[in-house]
């Protein structure tokens, strides 16, 4: 095919219908995951809340997607993104409805901590459209998939708080609202079940050797996988800490150094499924030449997306009090309508980003991204009380517009790497960008929006070192039959 057609998608193939089924079923999962945010005043009024236990509410909300979106992963590479999507949408349903019925404080909080797994739907999505679409249009793919599926938390704010007051109304109306995203997610998952498949037909589903941890190819990789690991295990600790007597006192001391030894033994344990996955390659000394694939290219991968949608997931957290701070008469809704920009970037943004990658190269496309959104971020810092405010909106769209289609080319190359692994290694990536947003939302809770924003752009600055190092997709990418023989999928 010639590059002038790199990127063309045939929107009437059966592709295109797949893709469409499944960005739906990552907007229904954003919907269903941030559908508490939008309707705090009344959630608040309703459980007589303080401030720190809605901001404990809303650290629950993200603490289990980084271990669900490694578990996923390893799920949805065994059983297919079919049935594993199905489930996710159908159970998250079931616990929405668990919080929209919530009566005690207690009760809000173990549903909200749950319904955070929800977030890991992203993963199944990028192995899915990764089997339907050839390497020369998956990063444009990928990001319509990610960008208007991650519209689904804008959706959910411009619409549910109106479907809670005007069309239900009462003390009720936005229990009414959530459960009704929990009804339709439900729904939803048993026509996605009825219409998808996990390939295109005539195209086998590869899968791993073995589930536990991802498969590397020499001992090198092995000891570079378990270091991955620590900084998601680091940030869980965070998390608790966050939840303990010194921060908004959710948790007794006694509860959060249990959490600390489950987390230390859980460590042990993944570390123990991983040496179990690779205990054949570590005695050879390493894999046949087929099966290989270089560790270091999920590391850069993770870290890009540790600086894209981890800073995205943040920014989005503090910029309505940003706007209500930082501009005098600015209203509560103006400053949320005005932090809304952020994420309706994703709609061209993600795909833009995607589209670039697969145009002008991975890794040149992800550094001019990067570097970007490290600019963005130095521009914030520097807003203040006299700029003009649509000044301090277009450059928020700007920065936006590099930080999303900055994640639109991670994902661009995800399902380049390992196919057969590539529900694990978008599980890690995506893990690590909420390590991300936790890491800078820590950092937020100790200095001043000037600076908070200083420490993404120097933190884009690092990534932009490291993604250097990554290796351009090319040539073929060989996988093995369950009789033995291999197929080369062609990566360019």
């Amino acid at each position: 095919m010639s590059s002038s057609k790199l990127n063309i998608i045939d929107f009437s193939q059966s592709n295109i219908r797949l893709l469409h089924l499944t960005w739906f079923a990552f907007f229904l999962s954003f919907v269903v995951w941030f559908s508490h945010a939008p309707l705090k005043p009344l959630i608040m009024e309703a459980f007589d809340l303080t401030g720190g236990q809605w901001k404990a509410l809303l650290i629950l909300n993200v603490a289990l997607t980084i271990p669900a979106r490694i578990i996923v992963g390893i799920l949805v590479d065994k059983f297919g993104p079919r049935i594993v999507y199905s489930l996710l949408l159908f159970l998250s349903g079931l616990l929405c409805l668990g919080f929209a019925s919530a009566q005690t404080y207690e009760q809000l909080a173990l549903t909200r901590f749950l319904l955070g797994f929800v977030g890991a739907g992203f993963v199944i999505g990028i192995r899915l459209v990764g089997e339907w679409f050839p390497a020369r249009q998956v990063g444009l793919a990928e990001g319509i998939y990610g960008g208007w599926g991650n519209f689904g938390s804008a959706a959910a704010a411009f619409t549910l708080p109106s479907i809670a007051l005007v069309v239900y109304g009462g003390e009720n109306g936005w229990r009414y609202a959530i459960a009704s995203t929990g009804v339709v997610a439900m729904i939803y998952a048993f026509f996605f079940y009825w219409r998808a498949r996990n390939t295109p037909k005539g195209s086998t589903y590869f899968k791993p050797k073995k589930s536990g941890g991802l498969e590397v190819s020499n001992r090198r990789d092995f000891f570079f996988y378990l270091a991955m690991n620590l900084p998601m295990y680091l940030i869980l600790g965070v998390l608790a800490w966050k939840l303990s007597p010194t921060g908004v006192g959710l948790l007794s001391a006694t509860t959060t150094n249990i959490l600390y030894a489950l987390l230390v033994a859980l460590c042990a344990f993944q570390f123990s499924q991983i040496y179990k996955v690779n205990k054949e390659m570590l005695a050879s000394g390493g894999v046949e030449a087929h099966n290989r694939y270089k560790f270091k290219q999920v590391a850069i991968l993770d870290w890009a997306y540790f600086v894209t949608f981890g800073s995205e997931l943040a920014v989005v957290s503090m910029l309505p009090a940003f706007f209500m701070e930082t501009f005098e008469g600015v209203s509560i809704s103006t400053a949320a309508a005005l932090g809304a920009a952020f994420a309706f970037m994703n709609l061209i943004a993600r795909p833009g980003g995607g589209y670039l990658s697969d145009k002008f190269g991975r890794r040149k496309s992800m550094s001019f991204f990067i570097i970007g959104l490290s600019i963005g971020y130095f521009v914030l810092s520097q807003v203040n009380g006299d700029w003009p405010i649509v000044f301090a909106v277009l450059a928020v769209m700007c920065c936006s517009f590099f930080v999303q289609a900055g994640e639109g080319a991670v994902f661009a190359i995800v399902p380049l790497v390992k196919r057969r692994m590539t529900g694990q290694i978008a599980g890690m990536a995506g893990a690590f960008g909420n390590v991300g947003a936790v890491t800078f939302l820590t950092a937020y809770s100790f200095v001043d929006a000037s600076t908070f924003f200083m420490i993404i752009g120097a933190s884009a600055l690092v990534v932009f070192g490291i993604v250097q190092f990554l290796e351009e997709p090319e040539g073929h990418m060989a996988e093995v039959h369950a009789d033995g023989t291999v197929e080369r999928i062609q990566l360019t």
